[in-house]
């Protein structure tokens, strides 16, 4: 039996899943709790059974709903049929990120002001082979359906972890040994003279902030992405995270 419409309000602690994609994503990583999966009831994918089963596998129950009550709940149009209600993304600790990893890869995003561009950033990363992200505790996060979409289901697929500050993390990842990198345009070396082989915490700055001059005089590498012509306007935080993590993933791979 279905529970009744106010049976399953989305409050605070609740957030949506839109998407196959993106719900798909979250159950294969366990990387938040479920309530429930709604799909529409004359859905017939093949994506369907790859979600069933997970949730099956996680305990999770799954409802055939009408296509109105989907439509009902949705932030946006783009779900396809296909919902869930989550709890709070699951985080885990810095030496989760870096367990198992010889050349840990973790990348932390800062200043971001729009979802969208947080979420093709996580893709970017993501898609390069980032081994962890770092988020702030009132992050982009908590916009999961918007950020989902845009990541592609990267956002629930990596392994994220909580700091209060840049500054915080870099401290604690460069106790553990990783060289803390920052993007800068002064005294900053081209991305592609860099050796990034090495264990890596990457900072990323948002277009309008960037990173605090403090944090850049402290780190260990300051990086600069070369442009084929004179252009004054830097790349927006999802460019600049694609070109950086596939220089990463490009370098790694030729000295394996």
């Amino acid at each position: 039996m279905e529970p009744s419409q106010d049976q399953r309000p989305v409050d605070g602690e609740r957030a949506l899943l839109e998407g196959a994609v993106s719900v798909e994503a979250a159950l294969w990583s366990r990387s938040r709790p479920f309530e429930a999966v709604y799909l529409r009831r004359d859905r017939r994918e093949a994506d369907d059974a790859r979600i069933e089963r997970f949730a099956r596998q996680a305990g999770v129950p799954v409802y055939r709903v009408d296509a109105a009550e989907i439509d009902e709940r949705a932030q946006g149009k783009s779900h396809g049929g296909v919902l869930a209600i989550v709890g709070p993304r699951r985080f885990v600790t810095f030496d989760d990120l870096l367990s198992g990893q010889g050349a840990p890869f973790v990348a932390m995003l800062d200043g971001v002001e729009d979802p969208h561009n947080f979420g093709q950033a996580v893709r970017a990363l993501y898609a390069a082979g980032a081994t962890g992200l770092v988020v702030r505790p009132r992050n982009w996060m908590s916009a999961a359906a918007v950020v989902a979409r845009a990541s592609a289901g990267a956002s629930e697929r990596l392994p994220a972890a909580v700091a209060e500050t840049a500054h915080d993390a870099a401290e604690a990842f460069r106790a553990r040994g990783l060289l803390i990198a920052v993007t800068d345009v002064t005294r900053a070396v081209d991305v592609y003279d860099a050796d990034l082989t090495v264990p890596l915490f990457l900072l990323i700055g948002g277009e309008k902030r960037g990173v605090t001059r403090a944090f850049a005089d402290a780190a260990d590498v300051r990086l600069r992405i070369p442009y084929g012509r004179e252009f004054r306007l830097s790349l927006g935080t999802a460019g600049a995270a694609a070109v950086l993590a596939f220089e990463v993933m490009r370098q790694r791979r030729g000295r394996k």
